[in-house]
């Protein structure tokens, strides 16, 4: 299992419960996949440095986890396709 770190952000137009919900969503991909998550950090709304699709602001969300490679390509691919994220970026950590 490789070490991985991903940060993606949550479009900030949503409820407080619905965030864990999403939260939990791709949590529970990463764990049915064989994955193992390690640490869930929440920054929480922070301003963009940009503006993305007319939005100022997004809920940031920090998770390190320790799978196989198909598992982070499955969690990228899911990323990509949910519209609920902005903004995402999946990492290999060095040994």
């Amino acid at each position: 299992m490789r070490k991985y770190e991903t940060i993606y952000v949550i479009r900030p137009e949503q409820e407080d419960d619905k965030y864990t919900e999403i939260i939990e969503k791709y949590k529970s991909l990463i764990e049915n996949n064989g994955g193992e998550i390690t640490n869930i950090d929440k920054w929480g709304k922070r301003r963009l440095a940009y503006e993305i699709a007319h939005l100022k602001e997004g809920f940031y969300v920090v998770v390190k986890f320790n799978a196989e490679p198909q598992v982070a390509e499955e969690l990228d691919r899911v990323y990509k396709i949910s519209d609920e994220i902005i903004r995402h970026i999946i990492v290999r950590e060095d040994e």
